[in-house]
């Protein structure tokens, strides 16, 4: 659960991968479109561009089920009753063991400031989760005929602390080609912006400073020192 396309596959998209695989069912939950995301491509046809690019990078990594919250802005997100109500309605539906979303901090683990639609977001997961189980919140959800699901067992916030680690080696190409996937967005970005396999090795590529017994080696066969290991880090509480 996103706010928007790419926020996914900046690392995540490499443990989809690996879930995928292992035969888990994954569901992507996007609050917007993206609309805003482009500055030279007016939000109704970023919006058009950047769903099909989220679909098309979600196909890379085994998933089929992608899913856009309607009445919500790129941008200007605000926290509050109706997007709670909205999460939680999708939450019913989909019924998940797991909920994976990002981080509500204001930084980012390597200190860069947060957005604010990531903010917004990553908070109001955590309560949505609590509202979906409850069949006194959101009694509207009930003529809906969704009943509470409080089966989550799993929530999990990616891009700030971490408390656990799940190795992404075998899957760090597909999540490369999901984030590739992304064309028109990733064409727009400033020319000093990390490609996607630059980006990719910076979020999950592990070093000598993380694991000594790893290091570096030519994965790719192409002369380039990369890491040898990939992990995707995530901070998981226990419901």
């Amino acid at each position: 659960m996103v706010a928007h396309p790419d926020d996914i596959e900046y690392g995540t998209a490499a443990a989809v991968a690996a879930w995928t695989a292992a035969g888990k069912e994954v569901t992507y939950l996007l609050v917007t479109r993206g609309e805003a995301g482009i500055d030279t491509m007016p939000p109704e046809e970023a919006a058009e561009v950047r769903e099909q690019e989220e679909r098309a990078g979600a196909r890379e990594v085994g998933v089929d089920d992608v899913r856009f919250l309607e009445g919500f802005a790129d941008g200007v997100l605000v926290g509050g009753l109706e997007l709670r109500r909205a999460l939680a309605r999708e939450i019913r539906r989909v019924r998940p063991d797991v909920v994976i979303t990002q981080t509500y901090a204001d930084r980012f683990a390597g200190g860069a400031l947060n957005q604010a639609d990531h903010r917004v977001v990553g908070r109001e997961v955590l309560d949505a989760v609590a509202a979906a189980g409850n069949r006194w919140i959101f009694r509207d959800l009930l003529h809906e005929g969704l009943d509470p699901w409080s089966g989550v067992r799993w929530l999990g916030w990616v891009g700030a602390d971490a408390t656990h680690a799940l190795d992404v080696t075998d899957h760090f190409e597909a999540a490369v080609r999901s984030l590739e996937a992304h064309r028109e967005y990733n064409a727009a970005l400033p020319d000093d912006f990390p490609a996607p396999r630059e980006l990719l090795t910076m979020i999950l590529g592990v070093d000598h400073g993380d694991d000594a017994a790893t290091g570096t080696a030519d994965v790719a066969g192409d002369g380039a020192d990369r890491p040898a290991r990939y992990r995707w880090t995530v901070d998981l509480v226990e419901r």
